[in-house]
């Protein structure tokens, strides 16, 4: 009985902040077998740790804490496979712009870009899309106010020269 009202209060979870999953599954994967596959894992990781989620923190800091973790391993297990194989260029496979709107191509960019970032950076961009306070980014993350209101400033500042030598 105890472990079907704790399955129940896990799906009810999962449902509710499914849009943090996606969204950091999204930033660390390009394709969707990959993106299907960190889902899975992230739902897994989470699950395993759900008995221990202290409630002293927002659900939401817990879930993006754990995502991140396991994004960021699952991108180090994937990014030296894909070192092993040959690729497409990644506008090749990223983008398919002959049936896309405007706003769509910018957004599809930034998520190319974001994810030709390091993990940490990566991870801040996706918080600070997300409209985290840099204090909740600082706690997600453990790391201080001013380190990720400067990493913030710093990769803003690439992705906006990407996009404009893109855009001359």
């Amino acid at each position: 009985m105890i472990k079907e009202e704790n399955k129940d209060a896990f799906l009810k979870v999962i449902e509710t902040n499914k849009g943090i999953i996606y969204k950091v599954s999204r930033a660390y994967c390009y394709h969707d077998e990959d993106r299907k596959d960190l889902i899975q894992e992230i739902i897994i990781q989470l699950w395993n740790s759900f008995s221990k989620y202290n409630d002293q923190y927002q659900l939401s800091t817990w879930i993006y804490r754990i995502a991140i973790n396991v994004a960021i391993s699952f991108y180090r297990k994937n990014t030296v496979r894909n070192n092993m194989t040959t690729q497409l260029t990644s506008a090749v496979n990223f983008i398919d712009d002959s049936h896309t709107k405007e706003l769509e191509d910018d957004i599809a960019l930034l998520y190319r870009f974001i994810h030709e970032l390091n993990s940490l950076d990566k991870a801040l961009m996706l918080f600070y899309l997300e409209q985290k306070t840099y204090k909740e980014i600082a706690d997600i993350l453990d790391i201080s106010e001013t380190n990720v209101a400067t990493k913030i400033g710093r990769v803003k500042k690439v992705i906006k020269q990407k996009f404009l030598a893109i855009n001359k």
